[in-house]
């Protein structure tokens, strides 16, 4: 793998015109990361451990599909009545999963940003609760965030030196306990096979990979995220954020790779979206005689915004190029969806496959695009509901009504105790899971009505949700926001000062929650300010809400 562009003769005469301004530090702390990859190897074939040739006589459990979407906001699908561009953009096969399932109209993420949501997702557990209460980020990814102020920010992020000679020299150590049992582990005691496509983001290390962590197999990527393509391919449409810190470190350092089942690392044979989906397909028909569960984990739309020229030019309605960009993601992204159905029901699974989507968190403010989360305000890395109120769908027609629409508030632990309940597995005795079995209430076979109060925490901020109230508390800056979402369901009315007697109710059950939770696995290095009404690349006014992200 090619590792550094400039060369040395480069370097010398930046060194010698004396340029050791900001930028030049940027790209010495990208090299650093970037020699941290192996050399990537060329392209080759998966093979898929082949599922019995014809299917057992007698009833079998059925299929559970997972995918997770990364980043997307709750706008970017037509359903919500939006979509990319005033609804350019058009999402059937997304709007699909809804209209033949269910849609949970007030469902939520595990948390504001993605490994801890994927740690919810995969114990069922808040991920406070586990100490995983941090995204894993490489050091030199923290230091440049930490350095960069975007133009027109009047906060700026902060890199904490002191606390980042604690973290290890690799970021694949902050990694998901392995005494936790994970949804793999439990289905696969009964009698699944697993297998996990795409993004993990919960440990790279022996022991903390996917293999390890209850999937029989693996094709993705164990850190945050990949390239969609390499960035000089013929078939690539880029889009590049100047104004983002992240988005230049991932264009710096960001390599185009997969592993399979802890192999060496590869290059796709296409772009990521497709590729994972054409894997997805095989590793269906391999198991297409026995029961599986599928865990598809999409990097799109996460930036870097790389789109396929086929998709960008079938969009030359939208005149923005990023939006373009951006939209051609999300374009890709639901046809690729739509394979994936489509093969089920090619494989006559169909029927009694249990296919749930959903994003990890809300659409994110660095993209600098401002509608991704309307109606809501806020954006990843805020409780405001941009940040945590997803997208949320099941879809199994052979239990579930097709086009209900649940209204209590659901999250991302609950797809845990769900799929156990779909499977016959019976819930971990010896630990809290925090997640419910949402099928009795879906099917109107539960006792009682779902009430409980629903938590969130990020370093010095967290968040309550109780009887269609939301308490969110900050350090930084000193702020309490109280909305009641039963006539405010888009916060735009801060009731905390009108209200203390209900600020004092949910504030005692914050505390109670908060008290159960564990010690933070590694600290947070750095924390960035996120305004609440904007996206990055507008400049900030005195008088804006913002909030600072311990990350």
């Amino acid at each position: 793998m090619k590792l550094w562009r400039w060369g040395l003769a480069g370097l010398a005469v930046l060194v010698a015109a004396g340029a050791l301004a900001w930028v030049f530090r940027f790209d010495l702390i990208i090299l650093a990361a970037r020699m941290r990859w192996p050399d990537i190897g060329p392209p080759r074939e998966v093979a898929w451990s082949q599922g019995p040739s014809v299917a057992p006589v007698g009833d079998r459990p059925p299929n559970i599909v997972f995918i997770l979407a990364d980043d997307l906001g709750f706008n970017d699908i037509t359903l919500n009545g939006g979509g990319v561009a005033g609804g350019a953009v058009p999402t059937p096969n997304i709007d699909a999963i809804a209209r033949q399932g269910v849609t949970f109209a007030n469902g939520y993420a595990g948390n504001a940003t993605c490994a801890p949501s994927r740690a919810a997702i995969m114990t069922g557990r808040y991920a406070t609760r586990i100490g995983f209460e941090f995204t894993p980020a490489p050091i030199p990814f923290s230091r440049v965030v930490g350095s960069f102020r975007s133009p027109g920010a009047l906060h700026p992020p902060r890199f904490d030196a002191e606390a980042a000679k604690s973290m290890p020299d690799d970021v694949d150590a902050l990694a998901l306990p392995t005494g936790e049992i994970t949804i793999a582990e439990m289905l696969r005691e009964r009698g699944y096979h697993t297998v996990h496509l795409g993004k993990w983001h919960l440990g790279g290390t022996k022991g903390a990979r996917p293999e390890d962590q209850g999937f029989d197999e693996s094709l993705g990527f164990m850190a945050g995220g990949s390239m969609f393509l390499p960035k000089t391919h013929p078939d690539v449409v880029n889009s590049k954020q100047d104004f983002d810190p992240i988005d230049k470190f991932l264009w710096g350092a960001l390599p185009f790779f997969v592993e399979f089942n802890g192999s060496p690392p590869f290059e796709p044979s296409g772009y990521m979206t497709d590729y994972l989906t054409d894997e997805a397909v095989q590793a269906i028909r391999a198991n297409r005689n026995r029961p599986f569960f599928l865990y598809l984990a999409y990097n799109a739309p996460h930036t870097p915004l790389q789109a396929t020229r086929e998709d960008y030019e079938a969009l030359s309605q939208i005149e923005d190029h990023r939006l373009r960009v951006y939209g051609a993601m999300i374009r890709n992204l639901d046809r690729n969806i739509g394979r994936v159905m489509a093969e089920l029901k090619a494989q006559g699974l169909d029927d009694d496959t249990l296919v749930i989507f959903t994003s990890d968190n809300g659409g994110a403010h660095y993209v600098g695009l401002p509608d991704l989360n309307r109606p809501y305000r806020g954006w990843k890395a805020t409780f405001f509901e941009g940040g945590v109120h997803t997208p949320f769908f099941m879809r199994w027609p052979a239990r579930l009504p097709a086009g209900a629409q649940f209204q209590t508030p659901v999250t991302h632990v609950d797809i845990f105790a769900t799929a156990a309940g779909a499977a016959g597995a019976p819930l971990p005795a010896d630990r809290p899971i925090d997640g419910v079995d949402l099928t009795p209430f879906l099917v109107g076979a539960a006792e009682s009505e779902l009430e409980r109060p629903l938590y969130w925490r990020s370093g010095r901020y967290r968040m309550l949700l109780k009887d269609g109230w939301k308490l969110q508390v900050a350090q930084e800056p000193a702020k309490t926001w109280l909305f009641d979402l039963n006539t405010d369901p888009t916060e735009r009315t801060n009731l905390a000062e009108q209200r203390p007697d209900k600020v004092r109710e949910l504030s005692a059950a914050l505390a109670e929650l908060d008290g159960q939770m564990a010690q933070p696995l590694w600290p947070s290095v750095l924390s960035g300010a996120i305004p609440i009404d904007h996206p990055l690349g507008v400049a900030d006014k005195p008088t804006d809400e913002y909030v600072y992200w311990d990350n």
